[in-house]
């Protein structure tokens, strides 16, 4: 607020000299009414800040009011160049105003693309504000954050370990806790799990250890557990997570019965907080749709889903942080692959659509989201059997993305089209050279690694080399068993159960399809129900068993006309358009389509 000092201004330093004249009081006032006023009227605003100016104020009062102008010009209006201004000339002698206006201006720099303006700026504000607590640390967050965004994490980690080291020195071991997490974040993203490993142990010794206010320390664990379970998850270790997962849901009901402390810490180098409590409640959602998404508990993870969505659109009529699309974009991605597996690819569709307009909102969501986009929609292309689009659409993914684990998923499911395709030998051995599970696997993933040797069962089996893909399936199954993999085990006993009825081994095979149906209607996995069904139909015809030939004869149809009406719906859509685009920013408007253009051949 201009009226008033917030208590971390004062505690920052904040704190004038000299009492306040009436006239200054009365036009932040007017200023403050005007800006928080329903809508804003930022120009009668702006025209009270102005006024100051006519009264001949003390420099510091000066200094304070071009920042509050350059605030609310920057936040509310387009007048960048006046915004401009009025913060560079706010940067003044005055502590209670330089580091404020340093940190606004940066982050206006950034915002017209100007981060080599903006990164001397905060060094120059980290350099002399060694003796104000507060903003020194935040001032070191703000750089660490701006060389994360620019994927500088070797220079971000260096200042989040400095940041740690001052917080130290400077008696917050609350602090310190929260750049050495902030940094173990930024490890976690380069794969650097040798440093990874002893810096969470020491985070948790510190988290433990610490006697603070509850809500500071819970957030603490919140953080300090959600890089546990994505290091896990990451892993493909979908079993081996559930503990960390369990203490990390009842720590966040642990928050939600806890009451906001108003009393601020004495020490101002602890005046942080990582994310506010409401923002980490969804968090935990995203990383149960995660998890139980990995884990193939396809209605949990609708559930979170529904519970995570509806809580961010209450959060988004009042707050307009931008991570709070990131959370609505990553459970979006979540739940399209969840439609894809139950048979609700129109649905999925849609989905896919309101992920472009969010993406059309913020050029940064983009850059960091197209990859997964152009992923979605191969998925989807591989489920309406446009194999030639779901080919261009991971080829695109693939030119998108750095990230190991995401390269590796898309170059498994590229294997998966070339294999149903039948005619592209040579692509297809050179992908699979890339994802060898027996002989340098490109990442540590444990599922990843399951559904490689899943592909070279796949492969096998359409080669007709029935013993080589037992073994690369049974790896599969092994290790989908040790991780609670359920959807890559359904795949697998099916596939098992297919080539034992053709080897004549009706009993093994009869062993294999009744668990895989088990498994997939337990998902629900709408093609290995398709499939199981099929394989029992005909399993039972060869054995004599007319009944319950019938029975799967039956439920191969219901799943046959389930899978027909929603391949029509869905390549009926407008939407359906989007399969075509694997270039530059996706297109805001859709033609209609005049009925469905690929072959339903595949379905039945």
């Amino acid at each position: 607020r201009f009226m008033q000092m917030t208590e971390v201004e004062r505690a920052a330093g904040a704190t004038s000299t000299e009492a306040p004249e009436p006239w200054y009081l009365a036009l932040l006032g007017f200023a403050e009414h005007f800006r928080t006023s329903s809508p804003p009227k930022i120009r009668l605003c702006v025209h009270c800040l102005q006024a100051v100016f006519q009264f001949k104020p003390p420099p510091r009062v000066e200094a304070r009011t071009h920042l509050q102008l350059g605030s609310v010009l920057y936040r509310h209006t387009k007048n960048s160049e006046l915004a401009q201004s009025h913060l560079e000339k706010a940067i003044s002698q005055f502590e209670d105003v330089k580091f404020e206006a340093a940190s606004i201006l940066s982050e206006f720099y950034c915002q017209q693309n100007l981060v080599d303006s903006a990164k001397p700026v905060l060094r120059k504000a980290i350099q002399i504000s060694q003796q104000t607590p507060y903003w020194h640390c935040r001032l070191l967050f703000q750089l660490a954050q701006l060389h994360a965004l620019e994927k500088d994490l070797v220079s971000a980690c260096d200042l989040l370990g400095v940041g740690a080291e001052y917080a130290r020195v400077m008696g917050s071991e609350y602090t310190r806790a929260l750049f050495l997490l902030s940094k173990g974040m930024l490890l976690l993203m380069e794969r650097k799990l040798s440093e990874v490993h002893p810096l969470l142990t020491l985070c948790g010794t510190i988290v433990e250890n610490w006697q603070g206010n509850p809500i500071q320390k819970e957030s603490l664990r919140v953080f300090f557990l959600v890089l546990q379970v994505t290091h896990y998850l990451d892993a493909g270790q979908v079993k081996s997570v559930k503990p960390c997962l369990k203490q990390l849901q009842q720590c966040i009901q642990t928050i939600s019965t806890l009451h906001d402390d108003e009393i601020l810490p004495t020490n101002p180098a602890a005046l942080f907080h990582w994310l506010p409590k409401e923002h980490m409640c969804v968090l935990v959602y995203l990383v149960t749709v995660m998890h139980s998404m990995q884990a193939g508990y396809l209605e949990k993870a609708q559930k979170y889903t529904d519970k995570a969505l509806m809580q961010l659109e209450k959060l988004k009529m009042l707050d307009s942080s931008p991570i709070l699309s990131t959370f609505q974009v990553i459970l979006l991605e979540h739940i399209i692959m969840c439609r894809l597996v139950t048979g609700h690819k129109a649905t999925a569709l849609q989905e896919i659509s309101q992920v472009c307009q969010l993406c059309q909102q913020s050029p940064r969501l983009f850059t960091n989201h197209a990859a997964q986009l152009h992923t979605l929609l191969g998925l989807y292309c591989i489920s309406v059997n446009c194999m030639d689009n779901a080919e261009a659409q991971f080829t695109a993914a693939l030119q998108m993305t750095t990230h190991q684990e995401l390269w590796t998923f898309i170059v498994t499911n590229l294997a998966s089209v070339y294999i149903r395709e039948g005619n592209r030998h040579q692509e297809l051995y050179s992908l699979l050279e890339r994802i060898n599970p027996d002989h340098n696997f490109p990442v540590s993933s444990h599922c990843l690694r399951a559904a490689a040797f899943y592909i070279r069962g796949l492969l096998s089996f359409f080669q007709g080399r029935y013993n080589e893909a037992k073994r690369f399936l049974r790896e599969t199954l092994k290790m989908s068993n040790a991780e609670d993999l359920n959807r890559l085990m359904a795949c697998s006993l099916v596939l098992l159960g297919h080539i034992f009825f053709v080897l004549g081994n009706h009993r093994e095979s009869n062993n294999m399809v009744v668990p895989a149906m088990q498994l997939a209607s337990k998902i629900p996995d709408m093609s290995v129900q398709l499939w199981s069904s099929a394989l029992l139909k005909d399993l039972n015809k060869a054995c004599g068993n007319t009944m319950d030939a019938h029975e799967a004869a039956q439920m191969h149809q219901n799943f046959s006309q389930q899978l027909l009406q929603d391949h029509i719906a869905a390549c009926s859509l407008p939407e359906h358009n989007l399969i075509s685009w694997t270039d530059g920013l996706p297109p805001v408007q859709f033609q209609p389509q005049n009925g469905p253009t690929t072959s339903l051949g595949s379905l039945l």
